[in-house]
């Protein structure tokens, strides 16, 4: 069977490592994107440079009617899915919440909360045997943040990433049954371009003394532990997470 995979987010950070690794473990890819085309095409390029199968689609995941066209461009071009990997999700600059609006909580939960739900729903869909597909895995990236909750920084990003976990717990016993693995990974201090957007860019640098292991960690070092949970050597794993974050 052809294994056939959606990155939502794959364009750049974890969400590009583990689109590159899944092509290097013979899986089809899908990326989507948001807004920034150039990256999604540079990932794309690095996977049929190396002899890969790969395809990016814009698509805001916050947006239902843009996932189901997502899901529909690539049921055209690859057939039926068989992994998701729940990355895509944002986070807004630093502050308390009691410095925080609605229209921004609102924001950062249709994208994180709601975005991976429908994801979720639409490749329960395709890989369910309930609805006559063969079963698959799905794995969302939820963060370290909410287990630390991250007072004075990202509290309303760390509800969202709780949410996430929720998710996971309970969708992985609605469809055990029906031959789909859900699993989350939670990634600490990574080295990637979300901390700009939340206005830090050095973040990582700042607080990784507070990290056991005493480093941030590689994008590739999360990639790693999200497609060991899409593969057949987690086969009896199902509602769990891995934390891949040096102790912290």
């Amino acid at each position: 069977m052809e294994k056939i995979i959606l990155v939502t987010g794959g364009g750049r950070g974890i969400g590009a490592a583990c689109a590159l690794l899944a092509a290097e473990q013979g899986y089809a890819v899908c990326i989507s994107y948001r807004t920034n085309e150039a990256a999604a095409t540079e990932v794309i390029a690095a996977i049929e440079g190396r002899g890969g199968t790969a395809l990016a689609i814009q698509a805001d995941v916050s947006d239902e009617s843009a996932v189901e066209r997502l899901f529909a461009q690539m049921d055209k071009r690859f057939g039926r899915l068989t992994a998701l990997i729940n990355n895509a999700g944002m986070l807004f600059p630093q502050m308390r919440v009691e410095q925080m609006d609605a229209v921004r909580i609102n924001r950062l939960l249709a994208t994180n909360v709601t975005g991976s739900f429908l994801c979720a729903r639409e490749a329960v869909r395709r890989m369910s045997t309930r609805h006559g597909g063969p079963g698959g895995s799905i794995v969302n990236m939820s963060s370290r943040a909410a287990v630390l909750g991250s007072p004075g920084e990202y509290v309303d990003y760390a509800a969202s990433k709780a949410a996430l976990d929720a998710l996971t717990i309970g969708l992985s016993k609605e469809v055990a049954n029906e031959k789909i693995r859900v699993n989350g990974v939670r990634p600490g201090l990574i080295h990637t371009d979300i901390h700009a957007s939340g206005g830090e860019p050095g973040r990582v640098s700042r607080l990784q003394a507070t990290v056991p292991m005493a480093r941030g960690g590689d994008p590739l070092e999360v990639a790693r532990a999200a497609l060991w949970l899409l593969s057949d050597e987690a086969s009896y794993t199902t509602g769990s997470f891995i934390e891949v974050s040096g102790g912290r």
